[in-house]
């Protein structure tokens, strides 16, 4: 289940991503969308590295390292 969620916060960055480079171009400074752009997107990606965390931890996800 966390990795569905995991998925689809990525694909919110990803759009968030894309909808800040559309306000950069079109808005030539005149609006605050471009901030909030910004902040949906880092609150995304924080969101996510507590997730992937949490997942972590309880062992729905695993690391898959082989010793060397």
């Amino acid at each position: 289940m966390l990795k569905v969620i995991i998925g689809l916060l990525l694909i919110g960055v990803v759009i968030s991503l894309f909808s800040g480079l559309v306000f950069l171009v079109k808005d030539d400074g005149k609006s605050k969308r471009l901030v909030y752009s910004l902040a949906v997107r880092v609150s995304l990606a924080a969101l996510i590295v507590l997730l992937v965390a949490i997942a972590l931890y309880t062992g729905e996800i695993e690391l898959n390292a082989s010793p060397v």
